[in-house]
């Protein structure tokens, strides 16, 4: 079955590339998505949600007559493989979040979003605003950043998961954090691992949150042990 590896928020599928050899060579028939807006895609008029990025995943696999696959989902991207277990079933086989924030309500949002500032970006940490103009080129790396804001605005009034579809979901599930991730918490990995039930939570040690500075070795065994397992 194919693996897709999909990114996280104002992130693109080159972030994931390295780790894409190292799945290759272990003989994974891996894939890469792009995000609508992400990557150098053409930003939708619509706003970004979490239902928008799962549909055109959806919609991606029906036009290459592409029944099932399996998901690797790093932060945002878990998030959509874990929408797509509960609302197309029958179009995922095992599911990896990593990374992935998973309880959302509005202080949560706001303070996700104070991160997202494009003008604070480009004035104190310009290197970083160069990496998202040539991640996204060309489309214009500022809007992206402004529509994951309202998406994630809109995710903490409304949360796209729930107890209730977390319980839902009956697909083999393993949920990874880091010990280091200063972003997303052991706790509420945990509390979603309590909810579906027969997953699988992993703790990975002496690893944050950027999947630039995490260790491909260990993602590679993570994918190798729970796919291949």
């Amino acid at each position: 079955m194919p693996l897709f590896l999909l990114h996280g928020a104002i992130g693109s599928s080159q972030q994931l590339k390295p780790l894409q050899a190292e799945l290759i060579k272990s003989g994974f028939d891996t894939k890469l998505f792009d995000f609508c807006g992400h990557g150098g895609r053409e930003i939708p008029a619509t706003p970004f949600s979490i239902s928008l990025f799962a549909d055109e995943l959806v919609n991606w696999m029906d036009d290459h007559r592409m029944g099932e696959i399996d998901i690797f989902g790093y932060s945002m991207g878990g998030y959509v493989a874990l929408y797509m277990a509960k609302h197309y079933p029958e179009r995922v086989g095992k599911i990896l979040t990593l990374a992935t924030k998973l309880a959302w309500d509005v202080p949560t949002a706001e303070k996700e979003v104070k991160m997202l500032n494009p003008e604070k970006i480009a004035e104190k940490v310009p290197k970083f605003a160069e990496a998202l103009q040539q991640r996204h080129a060309p489309a214009d790396w500022k809007v992206v950043l402004n529509k994951t804001a309202e998406m994630m605005l809109a995710m903490g009034a409304v949360p796209p998961l729930k107890d209730e579809d977390f319980r839902a979901i009956t697909h083999k599930v393993q949920l990874c954090v880091g010990d280091r991730d200063n972003m997303v918490s052991e706790s509420e990995t945990r509390n979603v691992h309590h909810l579906i039930t027969g997953s699988v939570f992993y703790l990975l040690p002496e690893t944050p949150h950027p999947v630039e500075q995490m260790e491909i070795a260990k993602l590679r065994q993570l994918a190798e042990n729970f796919f291949q397992g």
